[in-house]
């Protein structure tokens, strides 16, 4: 495949509270989200983490990297054929059971194709939320195949981080004050009618990494650190844990995972007091269940390693695997790289990770960056002279073995320049985001191959944000 775009930021959670999650950017990676430069011009993050032009000398030679198109995504299906036109219905799903179409009549979802939901007796598009903007922040939701999206929020008001419920006929969001601590917890039903009903507020903290589905409650971090929960009926929060971020609901909706800087892994298990899960490194974080195996998915930084870009200092994370019942040794699912590149090294780490529902494949973003001396420079951006045609990030998907949780095969280059990975509940498709647009290409659960023409939203209206990693990861809406 030869695709090419943009990745967001790919700080660990270390890097982001340092930065402040506010700000427009943290490297010049984010502001590649502000179009094209005028030529001889390149965007760059300044020291107040806003983007602003620099001017080049000498001025860029042609595809360094830099978007061709702001709006329109150049070469987005090389491979593939031309993008999927706006209604068009996905020919998806040849699993047992999957054999009604869009349209089609249906008493529940395993009768629908890959990539719909029964609702209403008729198979359906699944919806897509994530969070972008039009000059203010919204939480969004799209039909997977049809580009358009509508904000859960009133044009006067900002929104951000949607979460599915189980089910799948509601969606929770932050309004308001959504990078600050007067903003509101709101849940609206779909399709979109009455309007969104507020449960909480930040009271003096901010809402953020907010998770929903397939808990039986609502979890949110209050600022940097410590985890509250709500039922989604609404009544009084919850204050469950006094430190740790990055919570993640077990596929029983009670059991619950999240990292503590400094201690790593924590587990909630039945509704217990949560617990260091036993092996995991202390600098481990951003865990991820799956809806099959006891296997939970996490990155760490067990080196130590940091390298600054810019004044910022980024742990070189890795990934690993490693059952959530018991613990024991991870399993490195991919490692950091290092080659040796004229006067320095050719670098990558690992963000972004999230599992198949069934855990038989992960998805992750490698993040290639040139190392001379102690000065480090992401590739595709000024001044990468090492990285040759080595694209800034490249997004990967690797086959695990579901018993062990360890890798079978080498790991599939699926796409450049993108991020945020999310499969669909039913495993035939995989969203991204690149160069601010939603893309969602299917691929065979048994190869990790494209199938298909991808699937394009383009950024007409709303451009899609990933500058705070995990919390923008598009979210599909349940089966």
């Amino acid at each position: 495949m030869t695709k090419r775009v943009v990745w967001g930021a790919l700080f660990g959670a270390l890097a982001m509270f340092a930065t402040g999650c506010g700000d427009e950017c943290v490297d010049q990676f984010d502001c590649r989200d502000k179009g094209t430069p005028p030529e001889g011009q390149v965007f760059a993050c300044n020291a107040d983490n806003k983007c602003e032009l620099h001017t080049l000398t000498p001025a860029p030679e042609e595809d360094a990297g830099t978007e061709t198109d702001a709006g329109t995504e150049v070469d987005a299906g090389t491979d593939a054929g031309t993008d999927v036109d706006a209604g068009t219905e996905v020919d998806a799903g040849t699993d047992a059971g999957m054999t009604v179409g869009k349209g089609g009549a249906c008493t529940a979802s395993g009768d629908c194709m890959a990539g719909l939901r029964c609702e209403a007796a008729t198979c359906q598009s699944l919806h897509i939320a994530l969070t972008g903007t039009d000059g203010g922040t919204r939480a969004l939701v799209t039909e997977f195949d049809v580009p358009g999206m509508t904000s859960l929020s009133d044009d006067a008001v900002a929104s951000a981080y949607p979460r599915f419920g189980p089910g799948g006929a509601q969606v929770a969001f932050v309004q308001g004050d959504v990078t600050g601590p007067t903003g509101e917890l709101a849940v609206r039903a779909l399709p979109l009618a009455a309007a969104p009903t507020v449960l909480t507020a930040g009271g003096g903290t901010r809402i953020r990494y907010t998770e929903w589905e397939p808990g039986n409650v609502i979890v949110w971090v209050r600022g940097s650190s410590g985890i509250s929960t709500i039922p989604a009926t609404g009544g009084t929060a919850t204050q469950v844990t006094a430190t740790g971020t990055f919570p993640d609901f077990g596929p029983n909706g009670v059991d619950y995972a999240y990292s503590v800087s400094g201690s790593g892994i924590q587990v909630s298990t039945g509704g217990a007091a949560p617990a260091p899960l036993a092996g995991t490194p202390t600098s481990a974080e951003q865990p991820h269940y799956n809806r099959v195996t006891s296997q939970l998915l996490f990155l760490a930084n067990p080196d130590g390693k940091t390298v600054n870009f810019g004044a910022e200092a980024t742990p070189i994370l890795k990934l690993y695997s490693l059952p959530v019942t018991g613990g024991g040794t991870p399993t490195l699912l991919a490692d950091a790289t290092s080659v040796a590149a004229g006067a320095g090294t050719l670098e990558s780490y690992i963000a972004n990770p999230n599992w198949a529902p069934d855990g038989s494949w992960v998805a992750y973003v490698r993040a290639y960056y040139q190392l001379i001396g102690t000065a480090a420079t992401l590739c595709g951006n000024v001044g990468a002279t090492l990285c040759g045609d080595t694209k800034g990030n490249v997004l990967f998907i690797q086959r695990v073995n579901t018993a062990t949780g360890a890798t079978e095969g080498a790991p599939l280059s699926f796409e450049d320049e993108a991020t945020l990975p999310s499969f669909s509940p039913d495993g035939h498709f995989l969203a991204y985001v690149k160069g601010g647009q939603l893309y969602v290409q299917r691929i065979d659960p048994a190869t990790g191959l494209d199938v298909g023409t991808v699937i394009s939203h383009p950024k007409d209206t709303y451009t899609v944000l990933t500058n705070e990693g995990d919390d923008h990861r598009p979210r599909w809406q349940p089966r």
